[in-house]
């Protein structure tokens, strides 16, 4: 049996956890947050039944590697799927835009840009491969076979959205991911994400892993005798493997003897951060019950999407209040990272009455504010290259990060997957 930590207490480290706890070994967990779930937590205010992410999440009914961890631990009754409609801004107004259906009636697009768009969407989802597409940016590719006008129109706006001054940097291969495994449907589970992360650390815990919470750790570094010490915020602890589900730059901070040229590839990795403000209104915003709104930065809404989060699940979980998220991904220079909740529900409420004419600013009730520097991953040409290793160059050191679930997106489907392959490497070295 080896003494075994996961540092972090996200999807990823729980998956991971649950795997080297099984083989027999003793795990422990450190999270410097109260709670497990990293960007996939939650909160709850006293009056609701159910906790609310503070980042937007959902699952999709492809979404193999948790729903089957899910079934694992015996909690696949608590999932539940619902198909709500999400729209694209467009000449001042909304249209759906998750169907094919839907996608013949949009008015954007001519009859031959909306074949084109059609056909060289089936070649992404059901023919092509992700490896010869990371060779090309997806701003260089989509211009070239969807065409200039159903690339500006459509494409180009998520990317300018998702990666802001990084858009033109992205690879094919993540977008050809979006199209590869996405679907109407989407899923979460009773309770809330983190109603499903709490259930899965008690059940660790009944298996024996130890969790230690409120955690941080100051620094890692290898022993003669191939073990790790981690420096912890009152002392120190030392263990036969150690696996760090931190930012790529955070473990090249804390692992000093990391040799160079792995270190070289934590650093440069780029990322951008997110930024949620969630409201809570008295009265449902959408009119037509639609749950995502992508708006393009062109349109001149302060925030790239708008999600009505109890048009997908019914407000009753949350004493009857109407609950909508106004996110956005930027670069931790912008001053959305620095303004107060205050200035940011001044700067977000009036372009509401956009989407609703009839909305009054005494609509709102209550806000929250999170803001997460490390959310989203860019992916560069060629990017497969560029990936740290799970084994890191110290022995017994593992890494895994939402970095490395390239070339799909980040979100706790990939974290899991990647906790597990990172379990097995370990387990295989045991």
């Amino acid at each position: 049996m080896k003494n075994i930590a996961v540092i972090g207490a996200g999807a990823g480290g729980l998956a991971a956890a649950y795997d080297l706890v099984q083989a027999g070994h003793q795990v422990t967990v450190f999270e410097q947050e109260s709670r497990p779930g990293g960007l996939a937590a939650g909160f709850k205010e006293p009056e609701w039944d159910w906790e609310l992410e503070k980042f937007y999440h959902h699952w999709f009914q492809s979404d193999h590697a948790i729903l089957s961890l899910i079934n694992e631990l015996g909690l696949s009754d608590k999932v539940e799927f619902h198909q709500p409609t999400t729209v694209m801004y467009y000449d001042g107004d909304f249209y759906p835009f998750d169907t094919p259906i839907a996608a013949l009636k949009f008015p954007g697009l001519s009859f031959f840009g909306k074949m084109r768009f059609g056909f060289v969407t089936v070649f992404l989802r059901y023919l092509a491969k992700w490896q010869p597409l990371e060779k090309y940016t997806a701003h260089e590719w989509m211009k070239k076979y969807y065409g200039e006008k159903v690339y500006s129109t459509m494409l180009e706006p998520m990317l300018v959205g998702k990666f802001s001054s990084h858009y033109q940097d992205v690879n094919m291969a993540w977008f050809w991911a979006r199209f590869k495994a996405r679907t109407p449907k989407l899923g979460t589970f009773n309770g809330g994400f983190q109603a499903f992360l709490d259930q899965f650390a008690e059940i660790l815990s009944q298996k024996g892993v130890r969790f230690s919470f409120n955690t941080g750790i100051r620094g890692i570094q290898p022993l003669e005798n191939g073990q790790i010490e981690l420096s912890l915020e009152n002392g120190k602890a030392i263990f036969d493997q150690v696996l760090a589900t931190v930012p790529p730059f955070l473990l090249a901070k804390l692992t000093p003897s990391l040799d160079e040229v792995y270190k070289q590839k934590l650093t440069s990795l780029k990322n951008i951060g997110a930024v949620v403000l969630i409201l809570s209104i008295k009265k449902p915003l959408s009119k037509k019950g639609y749950y995502w709104f992508n708006l393009p930065k062109s349109s001149g809404f302060p925030f790239l999407a708008l999600v009505e989060h109890t048009n997908f699940l019914a407000p009753e979980h949350y004493n009857g209040e109407h609950l909508i998220y106004c996110g956005d991904y930027l670069e931790n220079s912008h001053e959305y990272f620095s303004l107060t909740k205050e200035e940011m529900v001044a700067r977000f409420l009036p372009s509401l009455k956009r989407i609703n004419p009839d909305f009054q600013t005494d609509w709102l009730q209550k806000s929250w504010l999170f803001r997460a520097p490390y959310a989203q991953p860019v992916p560069g040409v060629n990017h497969s290259e560029k990936l740290p290793a799970i084994q890191t160059p110290i022995s017994n050191l593992y890494f895994a990060s939402m970095s490395q679930v390239y070339p799909w997106d980040r979100g706790t489907n990939y974290a899991v997957e990647l906790g597990r392959r990172a379990a097995g490497i370990m387990l295989s070295a045991s």
